[in-house]
C-alpha cells in the first residue's frame, strides 16, 4: 500500500479500479498462497500506473470471498500488469489449484471521497 492505513492513498479522479472477487480451494499450509500473493503486490508496486492497493478476505468462514481492488492510471497500466510474464504464471496457479471461482471488474472513478477519525 502507498502508506501505513488500510486504505490505498490514490490521487483525485479519474483513474481505474480492478476488484478481483474470489473464493478459494481448501487452503492448506503450505501451498504457496500467501507468498505468491505478496509477491504479486510487489510486483504491482513497481508497475508505472500502479496507485495503490486495498485487500480483504475472511479466513474464518470456507468459501467466503476474497476481494481485492487495486488502482491504476489508466487502461493501458492495467494492460501492462495483465500481460507481466510473472503474474501470468500466478494467474495461471490460481486457476489450476487457488480459486474455486473468481470475477474481475474495470472500472472507471470518476468520484471518490471518504471519512477518518484522527
Amino acid at each position: 500500500m502507498a502508506s501505513d492505513t488500510v486504505f490505498a492513498q490514490t490521487p483525485a479522479p479519474p483513474y481505474y479500479a480492478v476488484i478481483f472477487t474470489s473464493t478459494r480451494t481448501p487452503a492448506t499450509a503450505d501451498d504457496g498462497y500467501g507468498a505468491a500473493a505478496q509477491r504479486m503486490v510487489e510486483l504491482a508496486s513497481g508497475m508505472p500506473g500502479f496507485l495503490g492497493v486495498e485487500s480483504v478476505r475472511d479466513g474464518s468462514a470456507p468459501g467466503a470471498p476474497g476481494i481485492t481492488v487495486s488502482y491504476w492510471q489508466s487502461l493501458d497500466a492495467i494492460a501492462a500488469w495483465r500481460a507481466h510474464a510473472e503474474h501470468v504464471q500466478a494467474r495461471n496457479r490460481g486457476r489450476e489449484r487457488w480459486y474455486d471461482g473468481f470475477q474481475l471488474r474495470i472500472c472507471k472513478v470518476e468520484r471518490a471521497y471518504g471519512f477518518s477519525r484522527d
